[in-house]
């Protein structure tokens, strides 16, 4: 396979990157830098079928010329503002970096013929969540924060070129998705605050928001074994058994760092920013019955996580 990742040199997307060369696809790589590192992808670029581009997706001109020039038979699409915050305060932000990505995407493959697409989207599509009502595919969508009305968006865009297009399109809703090379979010931010002032971890709501959460590796092995097979336009929540809450990772963070004197401040609020949804679940059955199942439960990830950023 030739294949086009697009957010190739950022957390998730440089990872899918390596499985793809392990596999023995040729793999260029499509990435504005803009939460991408070259670090990311310093392994692959060893690789002589590995290919690094700086260029942004909404750069539908040069999408096309890759297309063609190397034949391209699958793109993969990570390209988005992963950071649910930052656009809080400019959404903007999403526009560009989420919602356009797709359009210009799905247009360079109408153009090319490209008929294989893998599109990563959100559990934030859905918005709160009732309690006691874990969301699966047929949830109703209410996205509470810019992000999630992007990645709404996004999904409608896919729906209306696959139909129109005939494309072959897998859609994985992702969980809060942690491991080796995380760039951000609760994990990320502890450390970096603490390494900064170990005496005091100010904490944005009071700890008690709960989410799942996916070690990278698990999901890498979802995509590697159903996108090869997909036909038609299929959608799939990636789920994890459990889930965590803030003060679980706060705690462990601060014991991982051998903190003991370390005071943990929390908030009053359930939510750390406006757009933020406190709790939520997956019903992961759907996926579960294609064969794929996580080696390690949420708990079991946020700490090999922690351990992994600590020592690295």
């Amino acid at each position: 396979m030739k294949d086009l990742v697009i957010g190739g040199a950022g957390f998730i997307g440089s990872q899918l990157c390596d499985a793809l060369l392990k596999r023995g696809d040729f793999v260029v790589c499509l990435d504005n830098l803009m939460r991408g590192t070259k670090a990311n992808i310093k392994e692959a670029s060893s690789n002589k079928n590995f290919l690094f581009v700086e260029a942004d997706a909404n750069n539908q001109v040069k999408l096309e010329e890759i297309i063609k020039k190397y034949h391209i038979d699958f793109i993969y699409h990570l390209a988005a503002n992963s950071d649910i915050q930052a656009s809080a305060n400019d959404p903007t932000i999403e526009f560009e970096c989420t919602c356009s990505t797709t359009w210009h995407i799905l247009s360079a493959m109408r153009n090319t013929g490209v008929k294989n697409l893998f599109f990563a989207s959100t559990s934030a599509l859905y918005g709160k969540m009732e309690p006691g009502h874990p969301f699966n595919e047929q949830s109703p969508m209410n996205p509470i924060s810019y992000y999630g009305s992007a990645k709404m968006a996004s999904e409608a865009f896919i729906s209306a070129f696959s139909y129109m297009n005939d494309l072959n399109v897998l859609v994985f809703r992702f969980p809060n998705v942690i491991g080796k090379r995380l760039t951000h979010g609760v994990i990320f931010d502890f450390i970096s605050r603490l390494k900064k002032d170990p005496s005091k971890l100010v904490v944005l709501g009071n700890g008690t928001q709960t989410k799942p959460y996916i070690y990278a590796d698990d999901l890498i092995k979802a995509i590697m074994l159903l996108a090869p097979v997909n036909k038609g336009r299929n959608i799939y929540e990636v789920g994890v058994d459990g889930a965590t809450s803030v003060k679980f990772i706060a705690e462990n963070v601060v014991k991982e760092m051998g903190l003991t004197d370390c005071e943990i401040a929390y908030g009053k609020e359930n939510v750390g920013w406006k757009g933020d949804v406190p709790q939520f679940a997956y019903d992961y059955s759907k996926i579960k019955k294609t064969g794929w199942k996580p080696s390690m439960t949420s708990n079991e990830a946020v700490l090999a996580t922690i351990r992994y950023a600590l020592n690295k």
